[in-house]
């Protein structure tokens, strides 16, 4: 298996067929894993910004590659210029140039590390300034573990089947939130805004800092009963990642942002909905959990919008606003009543496994899952190559099969199966493919949309559209202890479809959320909306959804994977990683969970003891008792771990 591209697709296939027994070569052109779903450090970004904005073309390291094409083959030339980014404008709001002769903290030589965003480097450091982050699973659910595998757990998600099918068994009673008994506790309302002003943060200290941040070219979060979750858990990939929990769910109303309640505790605790609508927002929640068992509720609204249908339900205007915006997440216009009911009890059954809202967050930003699955994929023996640049795609003229590709140094590389990005696909190949784009922005903040006792919040915020036909935006703001910003500051993550270039969709909704005036014009302001230090802006293709059928000339044997989507979650990439490897192996499972290693049990006669690399061990072994040698020489013997 040839794998071109490094993003979360691609990864995940490339997992698979090494666990099933593949062999699999992965090589990316960049210099970092992940493609459009890694993850920077501010310096980093600031290269990743200064390429795009160049675009300049790769030139060829060996010019004579086309001798090593046969008579009887053709090639698909491989496109050498990446054309997913368009309209990149960076912002800075502080004094650029005192910046200039300012270094990297701790910045190392350039080295061939484990992912763009070096998290393995910082870790320590970091650990140090930030406060400790707690695991996303329960307490007591982690100490079962700890009991049940001996170690700690690495992952929020990590854990058995039994867990799994325990929460799964108990998720209608659970989905609103926690159980009936936490519903007398009393819950502290979100304070007000608090009139401490926040520390005043130079372009200088971002650059020195500019390791404490890890910074998402693609903004998503984990839903807690999703396919990548499940994904994780299922393949123990978890045990590579940590994770933290969504603290908030945020909605824009009237020119405010609010916190909405999710969870049944917080809806009865909460001071915005009066008692009336606290019964009414519990009566239709409970409803959507099982709408299906009720047809005759929704029947005559079918062909009606979800924002209709609401509207039907006896519901004031604040309700619908938080159901159809922080809840359900859908537009306005274009989402049915079905697709809304579907999104509500998506939601609604996500709450309650690790926190009180349905989303986790990887620390270190997005681009640790790919590298996750990297990793898992390299455990088994997965070959993996940067700044390794592919020239073409060699076709057998008879048969129509891809028979190999042809590197910049002029290699010729076969293989049965070829995984490539649709990125790499030159506009020959792709003449009848229409493309969506994402509007991204990204902007360094002093302070949080809003401020609560705690700094340490992951928000989520959905801003409905000023404009009718206009695609909301959802804002992801994560805090210090997620391991993407430094201290004192917040990275801010806002995403939709694109109409326009992505400032012109996005700066509307940052001007009414942040102030954007320079450090001089702020000095004179009272003390209110967040102030952005920094900013970028920049136009992603989406190639999601793409029907291979689309792409002209390609052959059977090469499955072309999209690049990130505008969803909030990553069931898309998920779907279309088991799809493909289910079409090239449809026998073997998908990514199922490697083996324990002291449950591997090898023959005697299989491995002989001077190449098991034991012997120096067991010659320094004290004399083992009769049972033991009688265990010995039996007909299987365990392996280093247990011998140990």
């Amino acid at each position: 298996i040839v794998c071109v591209l490094s993003g979360l697709p691609e990864s995940i296939i490339a997992a698979a067929c090494a666990r099933s027994g593949q062999r699999v070569l992965h090589v990316d052109s960049r210099n970092y894993y992940g493609g459009n779903w890694a993850s920077f450090s501010f310096s980093g970004l600031l290269s990743w910004i200064k390429e795009n904005k160049q675009k300049t073309d790769t030139s060829d390291e060996c010019e004579d590659w086309r001798k090593l094409i046969l008579e009887n083959e053709e090639v698909i030339s491989l496109s050498k210029k990446d054309k997913t980014i368009q309209h990149v404008e960076e912002f800075c709001f502080g004094d650029q140039d005192s910046a200039e002769d300012v270094e990297e903290a701790g910045a190392l030589p350039k080295l061939p590390v484990f992912g763009a965003s070096g998290a393995e480097g910082v870790a320590q450091e970091s650990e140090k300034e930030c406060p400790p982050v707690k695991s996303a699973l329960p307490e007591a659910e982690s100490r079962e573990l700890e009991k049940a595998t001996g170690a700690e757990p690495a992952s929020a998600t990590e854990g058995n089947d039994a867990e799994v099918t325990s929460e799964n068994e108990s998720s209608h009673s659970t989905a609103l939130g926690e159980s009936t008994r936490e519903l007398g506790k009393t819950e502290a309302a979100p304070s007000e805004t608090s009139a401490q002003e926040p520390k005043k943060i130079t372009y200088s200290q971002i650059v020195r800092e500019g390791r404490r941040f890890n910074i998402d070219l693609v903004s998503k979060l984990l839903y807690s009963r999703g396919l990548l979750i499940d994904l994780l858990i299922k393949s123990n990939v978890s045990r590579y990642a940590e994770f933290k929990n969504a603290t908030r769910i945020l909605a824009f109303r009237e020119g405010k942002v609010e916190q909405v309640p999710c969870s049944r505790a917080d809806v009865f605790n909460s001071r915005q909905l009066t008692m009336v609508e606290k019964r009414m927002l519990m009566k239709f929640l409970t409803f959507c959990l099982d709408y299906e068992q009720h047809p005759d509720e929704y029947r005559d609204y079918e062909n009606s919008t979800f924002s209709q249908f609401l509207s039907t339900r006896k519901l004031t205007p604040s309700l619908q606003h938080f159901i159809l915006h922080s809840i359900a997440m859908v537009s306005e216009t274009d989402c049915s009543t079905l697709e809304g009911l579907q999104a509500t009890k998506k939601f609604l059954q996500c709450l309650g496994r690790y926190g009180n809202t349905p989303f986790l967050f990887p620390l270190y930003g997005q681009g640790e899952i790919p590298q996750c699955f990297c990793r898992l994929c390299a455990v088994f023996g997965g070959i993996y190559c940067l700044r390794h640049s592919v020239q073409c795609l060699v076709v057998d003229k008879e048969s129509g099969r891809c028979k190999a590709i042809v590197d910049h140094f002029g290699q010729r590389i076969s293989a049965n199966y070829f995984i490539v990005e649709d990125s790499y696909l030159s506009e020959s190949v792709c003449t009848n493919v229409c493309y969506r784009q994402i509007s991204r922005a990204v902007l360094i903040t002093d302070q949080s949309v809003l401020n609560t006792d705690s700094e340490q919040q992951v928000s989520i915020l959905t801003v409905p559209p000023v404009d009718p036909g206009k695609p909301a935006v959802c804002v992801i703001e994560l805090c210090s202890s997620t391991m993407t910003c430094m201290k004192d500051t917040y990275l801010v993550h806002l995403t939709c479809p694109s109409t326009k270039t992505a400032r012109e969709d996005l700066e509307p909704v940052v001007q009414k959320l942040f102030d954007l005036n320079t450090e001089e014009e702020t000095e004179n302001e009272e003390l209110g909306k967040p102030r952005v230090l920094w900013a970028v802006y920049f136009n992603m293709r989406d190639s999601s959804g793409i029907d291979k059928n689309s792409y002209d000339g390609l052959p059977s044997n090469v499955y072309v994977c999209s690049g990130p989507d505008s969803a909030l979650g990553n069931d898309c990439a998920v779907k279309q990683a088991e799809t493909i490897f289910q079409e090239m192996f449809p026998t073997e499972e998908f990514c199922p969970p490697p083996p324990n290693p002291e449950d591997i049990i090898y023959d005697e006669d299989e491995i002989a003891p001077e190449e098991s690399g034991f012997t120096s061990l067991q010659e320094t072994k004290p004399e083992s008792s009769s049972e033991e040698s009688s265990n010995r020489d039996s007909t299987a013997v365990k392996k280093e771990g247990n011998d140990e």
